[in-house]
């Protein structure tokens, strides 16, 4: 069992409202192990079953002729959610994934995802910069992350960018472990070699050195500390 993992998840969809009969067409995962990338995401096209509305269209460009040939939530619903397991969800704006998520789930007659897994980086943002834009655009322009490919939604991609706001709304990269791999490669570049401990010795004097400054401090005249 993997610990302190977490989830960045984001969906595309029809629509706005999932009441309103709109479906998932895009889900994207990207796992965290100890607020770190892992490497290991999870992606997936969805049918929706229904037409494309065109200003979703605008959004995502995922086309009716394109996502006839997808799969349906039925097909994927296993592979989703054993990836996603227990783990605490990492989501933009999470009562609307969640909407969509549980609102698939409810279709095939599975529990829900309980909303305490969700953490909001929308509420997040909105505590940390009171009063500024929490978009995800908005909040990648503030930690100048790169979004130059973000032309039109993805949900891996959002996903992806998500993390790495995520990483600094929670204090960023944790600059003791970049000293230590710095440190670490110093070392191999230099051939530096760890510092030991010295064992400890008396500093005390000799008799003989004792002897010898009794001998100096006689020959001295008129030593400050006998003056007055």
């Amino acid at each position: 069992m993997i610990s302190d993992r977490e989830i960045v998840l984001d969906t595309e969809t029809t629509g706005l409202d999932p009441r309103s009969g709109h479906r998932i067409v895009e889900i994207g995962c990207v796992e965290l192990v100890n607020h770190i990338p892992s490497g290991a995401v999870y992606h997936t096209y969805v049918n929706p079953e229904r037409e494309m509305p065109d200003e979703a269209f605008q959004v995502h460009g995922l086309s009716d002729e394109f996502l006839r040939d997808q799969p349906l939530f039925t097909a994927v619903a296993d592979d989703f959610m054993a990836f996603v397991g227990s783990a605490p969800l990492i989501i933009h704006n999470a009562a609307f994934d969640l909407g969509f998520i549980n609102a698939e789930l409810e279709r095939l007659d599975r529990p829900p995802i309980d909303a305490s897994r969700a953490v909001d980086t929308v509420t997040m943002a909105r505590k940390k910069f009171p009063g500024a834009p929490a978009s995800l655009d908005a909040l990648c322009r503030r930690f100048e992350i790169d979004l130059s490919d973000r032309q039109l939604h993805g949900a891996l991609k959002d996903s992806r960018l998500l993390a790495a706001v995520y990483l600094e709304l929670i204090g960023g990269r944790q600059v003791g472990m970049d000293l230590a791999v710095n440190a670490g490669a110093r070392k191999e570049q230099t051939g530096e070699t760890e510092s030991r401990a010295r064992a400890y010795r008396a500093h005390a004097p000799s008799a003989q050195e004792s002897d010898a400054h009794e001998a100096f401090v006689e020959t001295l005249t008129n030593p400050i500390w006998k003056a007055g």
